[in-house]
């Protein structure tokens, strides 16, 4: 009787056009350490170690990306098809893919499915939501396909995530304005990035709880930059018509546009925790002697090529840890140094902080910027 459910249940499965080895796909759970241990650094104690199947290349890699309206997400776009141009890497690369698909999680999720459907090897993923793709991940384990989510990562430990801890660099930037704010009160602007990521989440959080932890009588005023620097400096001088007076600013992104901001209203300059945008750091630097006090601390589109690096190890085999965590990128006041942490003669729009030495990827800004920015 047993045989004959047995029998029953293999039936089923193969008139659904699955077959048995589908519900063993996916990566097996391990020791560790990594296969390089250098460049993939578990997130911490506790964090598992995948084993994929081995496959043979060159593979099919795709990008799933969200939200493409800033210059990070653009210069990410242009990092991916820099790294996939490399020697190294194109050996091993028969096709690369970049799809867009908005703020749209829906059309996300669609783009990752015709990626699994449509026989891909491994899917990056800079992911719209950190919630939505659970369904995702079980369907692409189900087909082998290795997902790694990067930046906006994901709420799961069933997929490969590459990140910082952004939760920290909310609070790095928010300690440097508190504690170069000798009043300890005030109003603090909040200039927050895209609703309903990961990022912007956590950032969040991480603002909130230093200035909860901070100990003065500081008060938190949020608005949404959307990591764009027209936007940012729009609301911010929005922000400062309403308010009047703010005594320090931590800002996700479009970091230039809050030091303009300030600049066009008359507001006196203040602390500011930012991003690393090269225009951001070039303004510190220039107004440095105007009472100008910045942090400029993140992570760089490079880390799109962290990813990539990992799903082509995950491919070949080898043991990845399936949280990493990357190293941030920091310069605060006073030490702005001229074609050492940011470039004059380069873009405003260019994000300094391009290498993962440990990684061993580095990218200069003509080989970025020689890419097109367009999905292929």
């Amino acid at each position: 009787m047993q045989l004959k459910y047995a029998v029953s249940a293999l039936a089923l499965v193969m008139s659904l056009g699955l077959s048995a080895s589908a519900f063993a796909a996916g990566p097996k759970v391990v020791s560790g350490p990594a296969a390089d241990p250098v460049c993939f650094k578990p997130w911490n104690a506790d964090t598992k170690y995948f084993q994929f199947p081995k496959k043979d290349g060159p593979y099919r890699i795709a990008l799933a990306n969200g939200f493409v309206g800033n210059t990070w997400r653009i210069q990410m776009i242009q990092t991916a098809k820099a790294y996939a141009a490399q020697p190294d890497v194109a050996a091993q690369i028969k096709e690369f893919k970049v799809v867009s698909t908005g703020e749209d999680i829906a059309a996300q999720i669609a783009a990752v499915d015709n990626f699994i459907n449509s026989g891909f090897d491994a899917i990056i993923v800079n992911a719209q939501n950190p919630a939505a793709f659970k369904p995702v991940i079980k369907r692409a384990n189900a087909k082998g396909v290795v997902l790694v989510a990067f930046d906006n990562t994901l709420d799961t430990d069933e997929a490969i995530n590459v990140n910082v801890d952004q939760k920290a660099l909310g609070k790095l930037w928010t300690q440097w304005v508190v504690d170069n704010v000798p009043e300890k009160s005030g109003k603090i602007l909040e200039v927050r990035g895209v609703s309903g990521t990961s990022v912007d989440r956590d950032r969040h959080e991480g603002v909130l709880e230093t200035v909860k932890n901070a100990g003065g009588k500081f008060e938190v005023v949020e608005v949404q930059g959307n990591w764009d620097e027209g936007t940012t400096q729009k609301v911010v001088a929005d922000a400062v018509a309403v308010h009047k007076s703010f005594v320090g600013v931590s800002t996700q992104g479009g970091s230039a546009g809050v030091v303009r901001a300030l600049a066009d209203s008359g507001h006196p300059y203040i602390p500011i925790g930012g991003e690393t945008e090269n225009g951001f750091r070039k303004l510190c630097a220039t107004h440095a002697g105007e009472g100008l006090k910045c942090l400029s601390a993140g992570t760089g589109p490079a880390q799109v090529a962290v990813a990539m690096k990992t799903a082509l190890a995950a491919l070949a085999g080898n043991v990845v840890p399936q949280s990493i965590a990357l190293p941030l990128s920091e310069v605060h006041d006073p030490d702005f140094k001229d074609k050492e942490n940011f470039y004059s003669d380069q873009s405003d729009n260019f994000f300094v902080g391009n290498s993962f030495p440990t990684c061993g990827i580095n990218f200069s800004a003509q080989e970025i910027m020689g890419q097109t920015k367009q999905d292929q």
